[in-house]
C-alpha cells in the first residue's frame, strides 16, 4: 500500500509522507562554536570527498599549538563547508564527524538534538547539497552560508526509528556504490599506467623487436636501437617561451571567447585574444603534476591560442611533431625538477633533458601506432569515467528518494 503524502512546503522536496514532521532547522539543530582555547584536543580533522577524516600524520604544521582557533567536535556532529556557495566543490560540502577532534572554524558545525539521528541528518543535508538547496542561502561577496540563515530553513524528518532505518539502508547502498566507484577508479589508474608503459616502450625500443640494441646511458630510457640517437631537448626544439604571458581572471575578456587559454594542465579557459599562432607542444612548468603525473604533462596546441607563464612552449626543429609529443610525455623529469612545496621545471633544466630520437621514418611509424593504441585506451578510460558519473548520480538519487520519503525502507 502506498503511503499517504502531503506537501512539505519545500519546493525542491515536494511531497513527503503525511506522518513526517516539518520544522525549522534551528528548532532541533544547534550551531557549535566550542573553540579549542586550551589546546586540549589535537586531532585535526578535514573534508575528503564528503567524509570527515583526521589529517594528523606527523606533519608539523598540524601541531596542537596551531589548533587553538579550531572548533571542538564530537562523534555525530555535522560539518558543512559553507564557503563560496557559488562554486561547486568536487569534495562535497557535507560530512559527518565519526570521532572527536577539531576542525577549522570557517566551517559550519552543527549538532542535532535527541529527536534526530545524526546519520539521517547527514544524508538529508547531502541531499540539500546535491540539489543545490544551500546555494541560495549564501550571503556576502563570497556567498557564505551562516547558521543565522540556515536555522530559518525547513527541516523534514520521520520518527527516530525510521530515521535509523533510512540511515542504515543508505549506509549499505552508498557503501556498495562507493566500492563500485573505487573499483572503476582503480581500473582507470591501471589503464593510465598501461598507457604510459605502452608509450615509454614504443619511444625507447621502437616497433621492431629484432632491432639490435645499445645502452642509451639514460636510466629511464635503458637500451635503444643502435641507429637511434639520444639528444637534449634544447637541440631538438625551438623554445618559444618568450611568447607566453600571464593574464588574470579579471583581465580575461569574454565578449567573444573563441581562443583556448592554456596553463600547466591544459586548457583552463576561453578568452577573446591569443598570443600564439602556431603548431607547438606545451609542457607544464610547475605544479604537483610534475611529480605525481596524475594528468597529462604535454599538450598539443595548434592555431591561435593563449599560453600563460605556467607552460613551456616547444616547437620541433625537424622531428615528427606527434612522435615528440609522445617522447616528451614518456620522459622522466624528476632529476630536473626543483622545489618540493611547489615543484618547478625551469626552462634551463628542461633544455638539458634527453630524449630518444629515432630516424624520422621510424618516428612517424611509432607516432601512428601510439595514436591508435592510446586512442583505444582513452576510450576505455572514458567508459570507466562515464560509469563513475552514472554511479554517483545513482547515489544522489537514492539518498534523495529515501531522505524525503519518496521511497520507504521495508
Amino acid at each position: 500500500m502506498s503511503r499517504e503524502m502531503k506537501d512539505s512546503g519545500i519546493e525542491w522536496i515536494g511531497q513527503i509522507p503525511k506522518e513526517w514532521s516539518v520544522e525549522l532547522i534551528g528548532n532541533n539543530i544547534k550551531e557549535i562554536k566550542d573553540k579549542n582555547d586550551d589546546s586540549s584536543e589535537d586531532n585535526a580533522l578535514q573534508f575528503k570527498m564528503g567524509t570527515i577524516i583526521s589529517k594528523m600524520g606527523g606533519d608539523s604544521k598540524y601541531n596542537p599549538e596551531s589548533l587553538v582557533a579550531y572548533t571542538k567536535v564530537k562523534e555525530g556532529d555535522i560539518v558543512i563547508n559553507g564557503l563560496n556557495l557559488s562554486f561547486d566543490f568536487i569534495s562535497q560540502r557535507v560530512g559527518l564527524v565519526r570521532s572527536k577532534g577539531v576542525i577549522t572554524s570557517t566551517y559550519l558545525t552543527l549538532r542535532p538534538n535527541s529527536i534526530l539521528h545524526s546519520d539521517f541528518v547527514n544524508y538529508l543535508f547531502k541531499a540539500y547539497d546535491n540539489c543545490k538547496a544551500f546555494h541560495g542561502m549564501g550571503r556576502g561577496l563570497r556567498q557564505i552560508l551562516t547558521y543565522r540563515e540556515l536555522r530559518n530553513q525547513k527541516l523534514i524528518y520521520p520518527s527516530i526509528q525510521e530515521q535509523q532505518k533510512i540511515a542504515d539502508y543508505l549506509d549499505k547502498v552508498c557503501g556498495e556504490v562507493d566500492e563500485m566507484v573505487a573499483l572503476q577508479e582503480k581500473m582507470i589508474e591501471e589503464l593510465k599506467a598501461y598507457k604510459q608503459s605502452v608509450i615509454t616502450e614504443a619511444v625507447t625500443k621502437g616497433l621492431n623487436p629484432n632491432a639490435p640494441m645499445r645502452d642509451s646511458g639514460i636510466d629511464w630510457i635503458g637500451e635503444i636501437p643502435v641507429l637511434w640517437e639520444v639528444m637534449k631537448i634544447g637541440l631538438i626544439f625551438n623554445n618559444l617561451d618568450y611568447l607566453r604571458k600571464p593574464i588574470s581572471a579579471e583581465q580575461r575578456e569574454r565578449n567573444n571567447p573563441q581562443y583556448d587559454y592554456y596553463g600547466a594542465s591544459g586548457v583552463i579557459d576561453k578568452i577573446d585574444h591569443y598570443n600564439v599562432e602556431d603548431k607547438v607542444l606545451l609542457i607544464g612548468e610547475d605544479g604537483a603534476n610534475l611529480v605525481m603525473r596524475n594528468l597529462p604533462l604535454v599538450y598539443k596546441a595548434e592555431g591561435r591560442f593563449w599560453v600563460n607563464n605556467h607552460a613551456h612552449i616547444l616547437k620541433p626543429k625537424k622531428d615528427d611533431y606527434d612522435y615528440m609529443a609522445h617522447a616528451l610525455e614518456a620522459a622522466n623529469y624528476r632529476n630536473y625538477i626543483t622545489g618540493s612545496a611547489q615543484p618547478k621545471l625551469s626552462q634551463e633544466n628542461l633544455q638539458t633533458v634527453k630524449l630518444p630520437v629515432p630516424p624520422i621514418s621510424e618516428q612517424r611509424s611509432i607516432a601512428s601506432y601510439l595514436d591508435t593504441k592510446c586512442s583505444e585506451i582513452d576510450s576505455l578510460i572514458a567508459l570507466k569515467q562515464a560509469k563513475i558519473e552514472e554511479l554517483k548520480e545513482y547515489k544522489k538519487s537514492v539518498i534523495y528518494e529515501y531522505v524525503t520519503g519518496k521511497k520507504e525502507v521495508v
